[in-house]
């Protein structure tokens, strides 16, 4: 049985999360600990654990294999590089880090310990990406030219999003950084690393974060990837757009039915039946630890993914189109 240490309930998903750690057979929770002790306490109560005030105490226990790290996201270099330190098996909520030096000093504390380490980058195994996947792996759409995914809900002005999640301290940004991170690392998927990066921000609900947001990426060889996310859109169905020299790919316009249209497959729109889902990455984690394997795709995606998000502000914040050659490692 692999004993759980979930660091902090900061996250809308770390319930979710919990919940993971519950159903699964080989995982267990052994006890929390949380920035805000009393946040801390009413989770650990509610899951009959110990709660710790101290992140190093928890970390000191030999019984505890692993951590879930659910904290602000400008904690996480921080509690990573001491969990992996203490070595414990890290899984976490996106993003990574929110630059790419911060992550690249989570990873080599992950490399020296050990241990293995997963991110939770749920849409890469739903079974509509396995599909697209598919349609792509075969060159029904020919040179791939654009793809645009976009991701958004009502959370601002439905008011159903925690106030801090509206911090730029604790977030280090706003939609894109939170929601958009699904359709960046859809993208970067589809299209592969882009060379630079250009995006712009809307304060629709006057917040000190981003509530509206788009980032540009570009290609050496002409593609553009675009990446779409909000908090202030109440029925924006999540929907995916591939184009190339041959064929289109459309997702989710409204329902969630995969549509191609390809010169090279006869005429008039085609669906496409959607792949099996693969195991979640909290599973694909536990199974890391198990076998002793390495999460290298997942984390691979991952720090691209820091690197397009530090890349995406860098972009708003300087005005300007913004290489990932510039970013510091």
């Amino acid at each position: 049985m692999i004993r759980v240490g979930m660091l902090s309930y900061w996250h809308v998903h770390a319930e979710d999360y919990t919940r993971q750690v519950l159903d699964h057979p080989d995982t267990e929770i052994a006890a929390v600990w949380d920035e805000r002790p009393e946040r801390g306490r009413e989770k650990a109560a509610k899951y009959n654990v110990p709660f710790y005030e101290s992140l190093d105490d928890l970390l000191a226990r030999k019984d505890i294999d692993a951590v879930v790290v659910d904290a602000p996201t400008h904690l996480h270099r921080d509690v990573m590089v001491k969990a992996a330190k203490a070595g414990k098996h890290i899984f976490t909520e996106k993003v990574l880090a929110p630059t790419l030096k911060e992550a690249g000093e989570i990873l080599a504390a992950v490399k020296e310990a050990g241990v293995k380490l997963t991110v939770s980058l749920p849409r890469l195994y739903d079974g509509y990406t396995q599909a697209i996947a598919g349609v792509l792996a075969e060159g029904a759409l020919g040179k791939l030219t654009l793809a645009r995914v976009r991701l958004s809900h009502n959370g601002a002005i439905a008011n159903w999003l925690p106030e801090h999640f509206y911090s730029k301290e604790q977030c280090a940004g706003g939609a894109l950084i939170d929601l958009g991170c699904h359709p960046m690392y859809l993208v970067r998927l589809f299209l592969g690393l882009p060379d630079a990066v250009t995006s712009g921000f809307g304060f629709v609900t006057g917040r000190e974060v981003e509530d509206n947001a788009v980032s540009v990426l570009q290609y050496k060889d002409g593609a553009l990837g675009i990446v779409e996310a909000g908090f202030v859109n109440s029925h924006s169905p999540f929907s995916i757009e591939v184009h190339g020299t041959e064929g289109t790919l459309l997702f989710g316009f409204p329902e969630e039915k995969l549509l191609v249209r390809s010169n090279r497959k006869g005429e008039g729109w085609h669906e496409v039946p959607l792949g099996k889902p693969l195991p979640s990455a909290f599973s694909q984690w536990v199974e890391h630890i198990q076998k002793g394997t390495e999460a290298t795709e997942n984390v691979a995606l991952a720090l691209d993914l820091t690197k397009l998000m530090e890349a995406s502000n860098r972009s708003y914040e300087e005005r300007r189109q913004i290489r990932l050659e510039e970013l510091e490692s």
